[in-house]
């Protein structure tokens, strides 16, 4: 298996899982309508355990544009492989919400709440403040690249220096962790990939009384992980 096609297939996963919890309790006459916050940061922490556990052995498992791009500012990978990592994350992010919209479709025609239809795709603020909304995403996302540094480096007990599968526990944990804490403010994409490629077939899908796709606020969960990811590269480099 290539790196593309493993970081194609552990994206389409995390977003098929990540994105199935949520229209699992924000859908209509879904057997978890309604079930809540807690079964959402769950849902995502196990998504991320499944797609890490799946496809690390192969391609380090980034699985998001914040962790690659960190990475190369961290010096740890070379700018020639961004095209490979990057484009197979926003493909499979893609992906797995197609086969999330093709699972419930049926709830989404029994939806009829276009916000609701569009939080299944893509993330949005409890509270619309494009700065206070930005700042969220940076933190978010800062707390988990800087951790996955601390997990993965050879420096603190881990000798391939990777996000091998035997990391994707602790990884997984730190998701949940910022999903209870941190994510009441803006949904946590703190995955550009994981915002942008839903929401593009949220626009492209022929999903029954949908609205806007909202691409007023979609670059904040794009570029708030970027800098992010950078900013926490920066810092793990400093000490």
């Amino acid at each position: 298996m290539s790196v593309f096609i493993a970081e194609l297939i552990g994206t389409a996963m995390l977003l098929l899982l990540g994105n199935g919890v949520v229209a699992n309790v924000v859908l209509k006459k879904s057997k978890g309508e309604n079930s809540g916050w807690i079964v959402i940061t769950l849902g995502w922490a196990i998504a991320v355990f499944v797609a890490v556990f799946i496809v690390a052995p192969v391609s380090g498992a980034h699985l998001n544009p914040a962790v690659t791009i960190g990475l190369l500012a961290a010096g740890k990978i070379t700018a020639s492989l961004l095209p490979t990592y990057l484009g197979a994350q926003f493909l499979g992010a893609a992906l797995g919400s197609t086969l999330v919209w093709l699972h419930y479709r049926p709830h989404f025609n029994e939806t009829d709440d276009p916000e609701m239809q569009l939080a299944v795709f893509s993330t949005g603020p409890a509270i619309r403040d494009t700065v206070s909304n930005l700042i969220s995403e940076i933190i978010g996302t800062f707390v988990l690249v800087y951790a996955v540094f601390y997990i993965t480096s050879p420096k603190f007990g881990n000798q391939a220096g990777s996000l091998g599968s035997l990391d994707a526990l602790p990884v997984a944990l730190v998701v949940l962790g910022i999903g209870l804490s941190l994510g009441g403010t803006t949904g946590y994409a703190i995955n550009p990939a994981r915002d942008l490629g839903p929401r593009i077939m949220h626009a492209i899908l022929p999903i029954k009384g949908k609205g806007s796709s909202d691409w007023g606020y979609a670059w904040i969960p794009i570029v708030g992980p970027i800098i992010g990811g950078v900013l926490a590269a920066l810092l793990f480099k400093a000490f």
